[in-house]
């Protein structure tokens, strides 16, 4: 079972960026996934979840509006396009998908960093 991000970097406040996630090991359009993001020093926050079939998604209050979360089911992907980011949107993204019941049963994607700078 893995999960594999791409897409992160520096951009510019205003600017967008999308993350992907490629996922492998089980039934992809099984499962909800989610995106995490965790900044320096604060605690691990979800961003935006979406269902197995993609019919319903929920994001953060502090998203709302900027970010999309989708996903392909044919390629065992799903993304987070971020627009209109703002500084306090700088953070390590992740992938994640719970595969049973409790936190023991979470796989993570690597990680990838998301900077919003002039």
């Amino acid at each position: 079972v893995q999960l594999v991000e791409s897409g992160g970097g520096l951009v510019q406040p205003g600017g967008s960026l999308r993350l992907s996630c490629v996922a492998s090991g089980f039934t992809f359009s099984s499962f909800l996934m989610s995106w995490y993001r965790q900044a320096p020093g604060k605690e691990r926050e979800l961003v935006a979840a979406i269902s197995g079939s993609g019919t319903n998604k929920n994001y953060a209050d502090s998203v709302k509006g900027r970010f999309t979360i989708s996903r392909d089911n044919a390629k065992n992907t799903v993304f987070l396009q971020m627009n209109s980011l703002k500084p306090e949107d700088t953070a390590v993204y992740y992938c994640n998908v719970r595969l049973g019941l409790g936190s023991k049963y979470d796989i993570w994607g690597q990680g990838s960093q998301v900077t919003v700078s002039s």
